[in-house]
């Protein structure tokens, strides 16, 4: 738990802090102990006060989660700072904006292609995320531009990875770049995992002319009375025992 006077040292790295959204709630546990998601909701017009509190614990800073009585008698949740040694200073400051620098040497790195789907997109459609969530990595190999430690994703496939990610436990609990490094959402070129589960997965977009060799299969699926995913890999263990 955080002492209830913080040292000079982590006072500082609080006022480091200067997005809005964290700024608000770092400025309110200082001064009352805690905040809670009433409070983020009704003084200060937070809806999701789960995001207010990701926002603070993004930018490196701990808190805890804890439960308190809400004015309706409820209990609701609460935050406050947690232990100031769990500080994570590869996060203060917060996520580093992607100069058009970056994104064009990406480009040129791996081609214009979702490096989930393979699919390619305009530049513009695609976007930079972290192989490593920045949750549990920081922004650390940012500072040396290295390409390597970023991918490019079209806006679908980075939904999915972060619906994926945010629901796996090492998002939540454990932090271990390690377990990251060697899930499908950072190499899906080769991975041991998706998000700590024993599965593999395959993206296939048909595109162009290849639309009609997906409605093909599509028809053959439906006469076979099994969903479109199944049929495909019926198909692919039939052509892996020919070989």
């Amino acid at each position: 738990m955080m002492p209830k006077k913080p040292s000079a040292d982590f006072l500082a790295r609080l006022k480091a802090i200067t997005a809005k959204r964290p700024r608000t709630v770092i400025e309110h546990i200082l001064k009352h102990g805690h905040i809670t998601t009433e409070e983020l909701k009704e003084k200060y017009g937070y809806a999701h006060a789960p995001r207010a509190a990701r926002d603070v614990r993004e930018q490196g800073i701990p808190l805890e989660t804890f439960r308190v009585e809400g004015s309706d008698g409820r209990k609701i949740a609460a935050y406050r700072f947690g232990d100031p040694s769990a500080i994570r200073r590869g996060f203060i400051g917060g996520r580093l904006a992607f100069p058009k620098a970056f994104k064009t040497a990406l480009v040129e790195s791996s081609g214009n292609r979702c490096h989930v789907c393979f699919h390619e997109h305009e530049d513009r459609y695609l976007q930079i995320d972290h192989r490593i969530p920045y949750e549990v990595a920081g922004d650390v190999a940012f500072d040396k531009r290295d390409t390597a430690s970023y991918m490019l994703l079209c806006g679908s496939c980075n939904r999915a990875k972060s619906w994926s990610c945010e629901h796996c436990r090492n998002w939540t609990d454990l932090k271990s770049p390690e377990t990251c490094s060697t899930c499908y959402w950072a190499s899906p070129e080769s991975y041991s995992h998706i998000a700590m589960q024993d599965a593999r997965r395959l993206e296939i977009t048909w595109a162009g002319k290849e639309t009609t060799d997906y409605e093909n299969v599509r028809v053959l699926a439906q006469a076979a009375k099994e969903p479109m995913p199944e049929y495909v890999k019926k198909i692919l263990r039939r052509h892996a025992l020919k070989s």
